[in-house]
């Protein structure tokens, strides 16, 4: 039987989201019901409140989620009812090409539910990157739950469905970076700050923090950053050249996503060097450059999508970490909120009050 339970939606762009009564149908083959007990506030769901992924309102919003596989339905192997899971939005599909050459985390065909949760009066829902985790329960595909160590902090754990695996994956799977490495962050928000740790997990030899937020810079230093610039009083290319000798980071990672910062980040790096972008552009953005100075510098330039990860492999480890002190992954936890406290948390997220609400069911 279906049940219905509470769900924070968004009926139409620019719009204050909504408390509302939500129907979870019983998991179809392949399916999972999970009782969600946090879910990360990530501006992925602002931006799809905004209207900034597609226009198929009603969202479900929230995806940033850990909780415990309550239900299963018929053929469920991946996992069992009582499992304590983080959700993600990279159910590899093992089919597409990109998996059948061995590059799973490229995956063109993830996999969701096939049913649809609802609103009580039958309005189809369309939950935020498959999974609608703003509720006290979700549906979702059992290829999109993880099984990970239960005794991790589910406010914590939660965290890696994205922004934190995104940071974290694009320094150490997408830019390589290895002990020894200088590294350069340009945006210490909460993705930019887990590349940092990253950075810092495996051993950078100095990891330079760019920002134009005294507030954020100091946070940098927290979770590893050994220098940091405010790029409203120093330039940042050349700053990063000269605590690198001269010769630019080995690994420079863009959180922002801007043409400008970009071009920070390609003229910041060793002529050998990565560059990686992990911020999120929008689609009117365009970036104009001499193609010389691609032609006369070597190196990678790379995009990270989801920090590269491939969740089976990388979730389980990095809460193994944390569980070990070795990776302090409680600190983007800024304050723990209710359902009926979302919209206020993206007013607060906006204006770089906090790196993570985190809700708590």
């Amino acid at each position: 039987m279906s049940q219905t339970v509470r769900g924070v939606i968004s009926r139409s762009k620019g719009q204050p989201v909504e408390l509302v009564d939500i129907v979870i149908p019983d998991p179809g083959p392949g399916e999972v019901v999970v009782a969600i007990q946090a879910c990360g506030v990530c501006h992925t769901d602002l931006t799809y409140r905004e209207g900034g992924i597609n226009d198929e309102y009603p969202f479900l919003l929230g995806h940033e989620a850990a909780g415990i596989v309550e239900t299963i339905g018929a053929g469920v192997t991946h996992v069992e009812v009582g499992d304590f899971v983080i959700l993600n939005w990279r159910a590899v599909c093992g089919e597409c090409r990109a998996c059948k050459r061995g590059r799973q985390h490229l995956c063109f065909d993830t996999f969701n539910a096939a049913q649809k949760m609802t609103l009580t009066d039958g309005t189809e829902l369309s939950p935020a990157l498959g999974i609608g985790a703003f509720a006290d329960k979700t549906l979702v595909h059992e290829g999109q739950c993880t099984k990970v160590d239960s005794a991790a902090d589910p406010a914590v754990a939660g965290l890696l469905g994205c922004g934190v695996m995104a940071g974290i994956g694009a320094a150490i799977n997408t830019g390589a970076v290895n002990r020894d490495d200088t590294v350069a962050v340009i945006g210490c928000g909460g993705v930019g700050d887990a590349a940092i740790a990253g950075a810092a997990l495996v051993g950078a030899r100095r990891i330079i923090a760019v920002d134009v937020d005294d507030r954020k810079l100091h946070t940098a230093r927290e979770f590893g950053a050994t220098h940091t610039i405010n790029a409203k009083d120093l330039d940042a290319t050349e700053t990063i050249q000269d605590l690198t000798d001269g010769f630019g980071a080995d690994v420079v990672i863009d959180a922002v996503g801007r043409p400008e910062t970009w071009k920070q980040a390609f003229y910041a790096r060793d002529l050998a060097g990565t560059v990686v972008l992990v911020g999120v552009p929008t689609p009117d953005m365009k970036l104009e450059m001499p193609l010389v100075d691609f032609f006369s510098r070597g190196g990678a330039l790379k995009s990270s999508w989801y920090g590269d990860c491939l969740p089976e492999r990388d979730f389980p480890t990095l809460i193994s970490l944390y569980l070990q002190g070795r990776l302090p992954l409680e600190k983007f936890v800024s304050e723990r909120i209710s359902l009926d406290a979302v919209e206020d948390a993206f007013h607060k997220m906006h204006a770089g009050e906090v790196l993570r609400s985190v809700v708590v069911l």
